[in-house]
């Protein structure tokens, strides 16, 4: 029995030390196909002899994880600078926009302050306007009260243009009051050629101050 199960082990062991070796050259074949070493020198007459071409180049460099690292470190800093350029782009593109939106709003005070400029003067215009009709007013009221002859020698010292819009508050003053206008005695009593003068620029301007 003892003789019998000793070859049993025997080829056991055997079997067992085949498999290592197999496991080995198949590790080393490994190891060398992927580059972890250079087995070529070893390796070489194994495959020429079954017709496989060896591995070509060397056994990978212990800086190979490190290049791995840089190249990965080189396309974030790629990405980065990519980004970095879109900000830069819509950065100049805000800044234009913003330099437009600045030129519309100078254009627009400029306009505002030309239309501010157009008011004061026309409120300034309507003021001097209304001042002097109630001046006219008043220095036709004046005239009125006084002796035809005192008030012929005033008249006869002012424009034309006074003269005759003083004339029509006159006439619209005694219209108003049911009362004749003292405008034809003035205008007798005025030497004749003023006198016509006035006459002829009433016709051109028929209307009085409003």
């Amino acid at each position: 029995m003892a003789s019998f199960g000793r070859p049993r082990v025997l080829g056991r062991i055997v079997l067992l030390l085949l498999l290592i070796v197999a496991l080995v050259i198949g590790g080393i074949v490994w190891f060398d196909y992927i580059g972890l070493i250079d087995a070529k020198s070893l390796l070489g007459p194994v495959y020429r002899s079954l017709g496989i071409a060896a591995r070509k180049g060397g056994e990978i460099s212990a800086s190979a994880p490190a290049l791995l690292e840089e190249e990965l470190m080189s396309k974030r800093l790629e990405a980065l600078q990519e980004r970095s350029d879109e900000l830069d782009q819509r950065a100049a593109n805000i800044a234009q926009q913003n330099a437009e939106l600045q030129q519309k709003v100078q254009e627009l005070d400029a306009r505002s302050k030309a239309l501010d400029d157009r008011e004061k003067s026309f409120n300034a215009k309507v003021k001097e306007y209304e001042n002097r009709r109630v001046n006219i007013d008043q220095n036709a009221r004046y005239l009125t009260s006084m002796p035809p002859d005192k008030a012929v020698a005033i008249l006869v010292a002012m424009d034309d243009e006074t003269v005759i819009d003083i004339f029509r508050a006159v006439e619209a003053q005694a219209q108003a009051a049911g009362q004749s206008s003292l405008v034809p005695l003035w205008l007798s009593l005025m030497p004749p050629d003023r006198a016509a003068t006035i006459q002829r620029k009433m016709t051109i301007k028929p209307t009085a101050l409003p």
